[in-house]
């Protein structure tokens, strides 16, 4: 259990490198401004008045979030929050993973979408407690969690048992907010 977890915990520090590059090729325009100060031990972006304002414009701007629905998941035993999310018109179980810069998939579950994994080139590797694992990067159609839905979201493939795919920040970062009080996750 602890190796399948170091293993999920080295491929999104891998993917979340990786990702850097592509975060820094995003539109001017995409960007939210946060030159305002805005400081506090217990400071949180989904939360705070200002950045949330700003969150919620650009989302508006941008027009990414194809609807205005409200998600209200639980916090499970393990302290995670999972989601049954809509990708591509498939049924796929994910944890909700902000930390994970990109929304990751596990082979099982991308081929379950319908993506031929072994034709996608590998566009970077993993390293996990099994050794090295190929990822590749494809674009999602649409990805929704009760009524709220992105669409054109990017992902990456992990060629590794992950256990289950990660719902990361291409897709949380292009809502209006994402608040955790108590055990109780709201997406908007």
């Amino acid at each position: 259990m602890f190796g399948r977890f170091l293993g999920l915990a080295a491929a999104i520090a891998v993917v979340s490198i990786g990702m850097a590059g592509v975060a820094s090729r995003s539109a001017p325009g995409d960007a939210v401004e946060t030159t305002a100060t805005i400081s506090g031990n217990h400071d949180n972006w989904t939360t705070h008045k200002l950045r949330k304002d700003r969150s919620m414009a650009a989302a508006e701007a941008a027009g990414h979030s194809g609807s205005s629905g409200e998600a209200l998941l639980s916090r499970s035993g393990d302290s995670h929050f999972y989601a049954d999310a809509d990708i591509d018109g498939t049924h796929i179980r994910v944890m909700v993973d902000s930390g994970a810069s990109i929304v990751a998939l596990t082979r099982r579950d991308a081929e379950a979408i319908g993506i031929d994994v072994d034709r996608l080139p590998v566009t970077g590797m993993a390293r996990t407690a099994g050794g090295e694992v190929p990822t590749r990067m494809v674009m999602l159609d649409s990805v929704e969690v009760d009524g709220v839905r992105v669409d054109g979201v990017e992902a990456a493939v992990i060629d590794a048992d992950m256990g289950v795919s990660l719902l990361g920040q291409t897709f949380l970062s292009r809502l209006a907010a994402v608040n955790v009080e108590g055990d109780t996750m709201t997406l908007r």
